[in-house]
């Protein structure tokens, strides 16, 4: 069990924490590292304690009501993060969503995260394509023709936009990390978490962000600070939305991907900043990398029943 908690939280958050704080590490390059990680720390902490406290001890806030802790664990509840630490070496953003809860779900409770997942991709992708090709597509193009400028106003609104979106990223996908736990912890139990999640958030900010970084720098103008608060903004709200729709968990990875596929779309045709033939391979590109995440948890789930 402590096993399955330490590897699942080293894997998410070396995986899924970038297309949350990617943009804020790229923007923000100049800024010291333990500064940006200070941030993100106080804000992991008050979320972890404030939904353990508003949830009876809860702090997955309740996403795990339909995924009961296994009576015993067995080997095969590790192989996920194991998975997953193989597959972020080769810098993809798979879904931590599919390919941990798969081995903790019944098939019908894993369809539901599968379509819940889906309709998350196509409505950041609705969300980013009708926002920039309708409201931003003028301020991106004053942002790609003027030099970088990072004025206090936009340097407030980028941090503000991201403690939004860290917030509710961390209240989507830490069900991924606390599905090795009982469902309520103990004061002594949450301290622990917290102390090992800001550790392990401080590797990731001294790297800043390692391989997974990339997928967020091939993009257009993402170390803008201006196009990057957009963007986070946009995430936190498509994720908020999500949080209210229910207690299910999610894939906030497809989400991600779903978002900067409809932004490069509408940047390409309303502005014109890259051949329109490079834009499609690139969309398939993200697309393809994020399927390996669905398509290792299924095969994971059937190689585990025919062990068994």
């Amino acid at each position: 069990m402590l096993s399955g908690f330490v590897l699942a939280a080293y894997s998410i958050i070396a995986n899924d924490v970038i297309q949350t704080l990617g943009t804020f590490l790229s923007s923000n390059h100049k800024t010291p590292w333990w500064v940006l990680w200070i941030f993100a720390a106080v804000i992991l902490a008050g979320v972890l304690l404030t939904g353990w406290i508003w949830n009876g001890g809860d702090a997955a806030y309740g996403r795990l009501t339909a995924i009961p802790l296994p009576e015993k664990f067995e080997w095969w509840h590790v192989a996920p993060p194991l998975l997953l630490l193989f597959l972020t070496r080769l810098g993809l953003p798979v879904s931590t969503t599919f390919l941990i809860l798969s081995v903790f779900s019944t098939s019908e409770v894993m369809l539901l995260i599968v379509r819940k997942s889906l309709l998350g991709y196509l409505v950041a992708f609705g969300s980013a394509l009708l926002a920039y090709g309708l409201l931003a597509s003028g301020i991106e193009r004053r942002f790609l023709s003027e030099e970088n400028r990072s004025p206090r106003m936009w340097t407030v609104l980028q941090w503000i936009s991201t403690g939004f979106l860290w917030s509710q990223w961390l209240i989507q996908d830490l069900a991924n990390i606390f599905v090795y736990v009982p469902r309520q912890q103990k004061a002594w139990e949450l301290a622990g978490a917290i102390l090992l999640l800001i550790s392990l958030l401080a590797i990731l900010f001294w790297q800043r962000g390692g391989k997974i970084q990339k997928i967020v720098l091939t993009k257009t103008n993402t170390t803008d600070i201006r196009s990057a608060t957009i963007i986070d903004f946009i995430y936190g709200l498509v994720l908020l939305f999500f949080k209210e729709l229910s207690h299910l968990p999610m894939s906030t990875t497809w989400v991600f991907v779903g978002l900067l596929a409809g932004r490069e779309i509408a940047l390409t045709v309303r502005n014109r900043v890259r051949p329109g033939r490079e834009v499609v391979p690139l969309i398939l590109s993200d697309l393809a990398k994020v399927t390996v995440g669905l398509v290792s948890s299924v095969l994971l789930v059937y190689f585990i029943h025919a062990l068994q």
